[in-house]
């Protein structure tokens, strides 16, 4: 019986080194192949570039990822982009670049805590809630604005493509909003409560953990992030499509936030693993961009990462 628990054990540990070091490993050899395949990948201008366009990505998977440790989920934040980069587009000519920021995050707010309140006072499904509000966001778009805005103020604009301090400006939000997240995991009572209400809510209610107000922050917080990834991507292109902008948007920081892995279900996680989740997306984009491969067999591929994703998070459920 002894040795029988012995073996488990070992396998165990085997399943769990295997699940941590896939990711890193996956990193190393894309990096590797993609450098085989083109030199110019391992460029530290070419890293900038990754950087800059996975910059909204992560500042969404970075709050998404805390949300879904407390085990709620919000598939409303593709429409949200979208939402916000048109609010941005028509409020520009009256309300000036500072009014507009300030007006798109409140908007980025007001909606993530309503969906909070669904949700955490409520009790309603975060999944049915949050596929409503996807749906409902990107219809407001689209009759706010049936035509794509375009020829943003030139100094909103310089978000896009400046750069203070050596590094471009998007870079620089991105970083801002991981160190922010991981501060507040670190070391703000918010973190502990989020991971507590992941591992048992009826627990951590019990121990007076305040159960619905941390969920309504934790919406708040990835509306008003995806509020802010809205404004960066309308900076970088100068357009705001209000019928493609921030589509799929919610199954990209899925992906890379299954593949940081926090598990669907909540309860444990890391935000640099995160990060290297959005890393890896970003160099598979950028990698199959640079082998001129077609944007159909891009789409592909990134379902079959999706895929692999859900199935690493199996393997932790499973171990857990």
């Amino acid at each position: 019986m002894s040795q029988a628990n012995d073996k488990s054990v070992d396998t165990m540990n085997i399943g769990a080194s295997f699940t941590a070091a896939a990711l890193p490993a996956a990193i190393a050899f894309l990096a590797l192949y993609f450098f085989y395949k083109s030199p110019v990948f391992l460029t530290f201008n070419n890293w900038i570039s990754i950087s800059v366009q996975i910059a909204s990505l992560m500042t969404i998977s970075i709050p998404f990822a805390i949300l879904l440790m407390a085990g709620k989920v919000d598939l409303s934040v593709g429409s949200m982009v979208g939402l916000s980069g048109v609010v941005a587009g028509l409020s520009f000519p009256n309300l000036g670049i500072t009014g507009t920021v300030v007006l798109v995050l409140v908007v980025g707010l007001a909606i993530g805590l309503l969906n909070g309140f669904l949700v955490g006072v409520l009790s309603m499904s975060p999944i049915i809630v949050t596929l409503g509000a996807l749906t409902l966001m990107r219809g407001l778009a689209q009759w706010l604005s049936p035509s794509p805005l375009f020829d943003f103020p030139e100094a909103f604009t310089f978000i896009g493509y400046g750069r203070l301090l050596g590094l471009p400006i998007l870079t620089l939000i991105m970083l801002t909003v991981l160190a922010v997240g991981l501060f507040v995991m670190a070391r703000t009572p918010l973190g502990r409560h989020t991971v507590a209400i992941g591992v048992n809510e009826r627990a951590a209610y019990l121990v007076g953990i305040r159960v619905k107000l941390t969920v309504m922050l934790l919406y708040g917080a990835v509306g008003m992030s995806a509020a802010l990834a809205g404004l960066m991507t309308i900076a970088r292109i100068n357009s705001a499509p209000s019928g493609t902008l921030g589509v799929g948007v919610e199954l990209s920081v899925l992906t890379a936030v299954l593949l940081g892995g926090v598990p669907f279900t909540g309860g444990r996680g890391s935000l640099l693993r995160v990060a290297l989740g959005v890393w890896l997306l970003g160099m598979l984009s950028n990698g199959l961009i640079l082998m001129n491969v077609p944007t159909t067999a891009s789409l592909m591929i990134t379902g079959l990462v999706l895929v692999l994703a859900a199935a690493l998070d199996v393997l932790r459920t499973r171990r857990g």
